[in-house]
């Protein structure tokens, strides 16, 4: 008897990236998220990425289908930015790290590491106090460790309020470009203004969060291992002030020439952090 034709099944070379949502303690709550070409039977503990103030999970579209090659990797859009619903009046940092702790308890994950840029870094070392034994490493990319004036500065931050005239539109165009620089592809700038639009007055709330944070008597609190990145971005002065937090953390300076490397070189991000998150 012939043998029946079988089709050929293709084997997964590359991590699957996808979003999807779930549910916090502000409503849906949406993430984006690659996962090994294996199932994820085999891979390392899972990667949780935490984003800025004026961003969202899309931030580290570049980094999900690198590191996903042998863990699972998750970028949830905070309360309030990208997808996810809003909370019902301005919150601080630890509230933004509750509802993070939310989508832990449902994925139920036993162990997880953390990446956390700028503002979300801040997030990220307050989900690994409340949680000491479930966060297992963390990555702190320019960690905005302020001195008084820069708080101040951040106090002064008016938000991004709409004018009828459109005003406000050609003020933030010229704030994105002198934060990221020439150096920057006109694209990278123009999809951060983008989120800047769709953030609001939410990503002032979270600078103004992050303002009010205690963040020198929170972070010299963590005990899991730490890596510390410097990045050539508008926190290259403060990110340093985090050796005398965490004197036995990691440091690492960023070999790129320009604010926006997570999104434009991840993989010189991954290169410096594969290591640190398999010891």
């Amino acid at each position: 008897m012939a043998k029946a034709n079988v089709p050929h099944r293709q084997v997964e070379t590359e991590p699957r990236v996808r979003r999807g949502y779930f549910e916090c303690r502000y409503g849906q709550f949406h993430v984006h998220n690659a996962i090994p070409p294996g199932g994820g039977f085999e891979e390392g503990t899972a990667l949780l990425c935490v984003h800025s103030a004026m961003a969202s999970g899309r931030f580290f579209q570049g980094l999900l289908p690198l590191a996903g090659r042998d863990r699972s990797v998750y970028a949830p859009d905070l309360p309030g930015f990208g997808e996810s619903d809003s909370p019902p009046a301005r919150v601080g940092i630890p509230d933004y790290a509750a509802a993070l702790g939310d989508f832990l308890d449902t994925m139920r994950f036993r162990q997880i590491d953390l990446l956390g840029h700028q503002t979300g870094s801040l997030i990220a070392a307050e989900l690994a106090l409340a949680r000491p034994q479930q966060v297992r490493r963390l990555v702190l990319a320019s960690v905005p460790v302020l001195n008084d004036a820069e708080r101040d500065g951040i106090r002064r931050h008016p938000g991004l309020a709409a004018t009828e005239d459109g005003a406000h539109l050609a003020t933030e165009w010229r704030r994105t470009l002198e934060s990221y620089g020439p150096a920057v592809p006109l694209e990278v700038r123009a999809r951060a203004f983008a989120e800047k639009l769709r953030s609001g007055m939410q990503g002032a709330w979270m600078l103004a969060a992050a303002q009010q944070y205690e963040s020198r008597q929170r972070l010299s609190r963590i005990v899991q291992p730490a890596l510390v990145l410097r990045l050539k971005d508008e926190y290259w002065d403060a990110t340093p002030r985090v050796r005398e937090l965490l004197p036995k953390a990691r440091f690492a300076e960023v070999p790129a020439s320009n604010a926006a490397v997570l999104e434009t070189e991840p993989e010189t991000i991954l290169e410096l952090v594969r290591d640190f998150l398999k010891g």
